[in-house]
Order: C-alpha cells, then structure tokens, then sequence
C-alpha cells in the first residue's frame, strides 16, 4: 500500500467514526426528546462535536434522522433481505423470518426506541413512517409475496395480501405486546403467534 493509499484510508476511517459518533449522539436525544424535541444543538452537545461538524455530513436534522432509520433497521435485516429472492421450505422459511423479526425487533431496546418516536410523531412527520415502512415492511411484503406466488402448493390466492398479513401480524404483535405494554396486561408468548401464523397459511387455513 502506498503513502497515499495509506493516507486515503485512514481519512476514510475518521471520516466513518466521526459519523458513526454524531449518529450515536443524535440517537440518544430523539429518543430521548422526540423528533420535534430534537435540534441540531442539541445533538452537537450530545455527540461532543461542532454543529458545524454535523452539517458537514448531513444537511439537516431529515437527513440526519434518516441516516438514522437506515442505520438501525438495515443493520439489522441486512441478512434476512439481502437477497432477491426468499428461498427455502414454506414453514422452515416463515418460521425464521418471523422469529428472525421478533428477535431483531421485540427484544432490542433501540429498535423499540425508535418505533416509539416513529408512532408518536407519525401524524406530523408523516415520512419518517413512510421511510421505515419502505425500509423494512415493504421490502419483507415484496419478497414474500413473490415466494407465494412461486409456491402454488400453498394454494394462497392473494399473495401481497397474505404476505402482508404475515408482517401485519408480527409488527401488531410487537406494538402491542412492547409499544403499548400489552404484555403486562395479557401476555402472550411469541411463539403462539408464529404457531399459528404458519398453520394459518401452511396449512390453508386462510380461505
């Protein structure tokens, strides 16, 4: 490797922990002050760097919240969405999607976090809510509605409304149970409801 080479890289490395550090103090205050709450100030101080140095890497606190949204959910579902193409059993596959999301989701502090400030503050910011579904639910609705239509053994006649039923199902499950504190109300184990959405659609039980 050159000098140059050398140079290039370590400027690139800076760079992405200067970024990956304005992203983790900009986290905590919308999660913390909600996205009406949050400023750009607010976040400088959090980050411990220049407003200056914020704007040099995203024009405004959309862009920054987005950087976000994108951080968080594709991190996470990277693996389950990469391809393009869903392959595998009907209920081999099913099952890890739906167990892969209620891990990824149901059971990780930040994910909750940022579906909360999503909720709360989907009628005024109404693309942030637009930007997650695309991001996530859209992506899994789209995958899963081609695999339907690739298994006409299932006998599904409506393949994007039964793949949406699948993913409806599961974020339900989790606003209800996590979001609005269902669980301490009527708790329901996570495995009941993967159960059943794979006998519901493997076994027909849609019609």
């Amino acid at each position: 490797m050159t000098f140059t080479e050398s140079l290039s890289l370590t400027i690139n490395n800076t760079s992405n922990q200067k970024q990956d550090k304005i992203l983790q103090g900009a986290m905590q205050v919308f999660f913390r002050d909600g996205y009406a709450g949050t400023s750009m100030d607010r976040v400088a101080i959090e980050a411990g760097v220049s407003k200056q140095t914020i704007y040099s890497y995203f024009h405004d606190k959309e862009s920054l919240f987005k950087a976000l949204i994108e951080q968080i959910t594709i991190a996470r579902f990277h693996t389950l969405f990469a391809s393009e193409e869903l392959r595998g059993e009907p209920e081999q596959l099913l099952r890890q999607l739906a167990e892969v999301y209620l891990l990824k989701v149901g059971e990780d502090r930040e994910y909750l976090s940022l579906l909360r400030v999503i909720i709360a503050e989907s009628s005024r910011f109404p693309e942030m809510a637009k930007l997650y579904y695309q991001t996530v639910i859209q992506r899994g609705r789209q995958l899963l509605s081609q695999y339907f239509d690739s298994h006409p053994e299932l006998g599904i006649k409506d393949s994007e409304a039964t793949a949406h039923i699948f993913f409806g199902s599961l974020v339900s499950y989790v606003v209800v149970q996590e979001i609005i504190h269902g669980k301490e109300i009527m708790p329901l184990p996570s495995q009941n409801i993967v159960d059943s959405l794979i006998d519901l659609i493997c076994n027909n039980r849609l019609i």
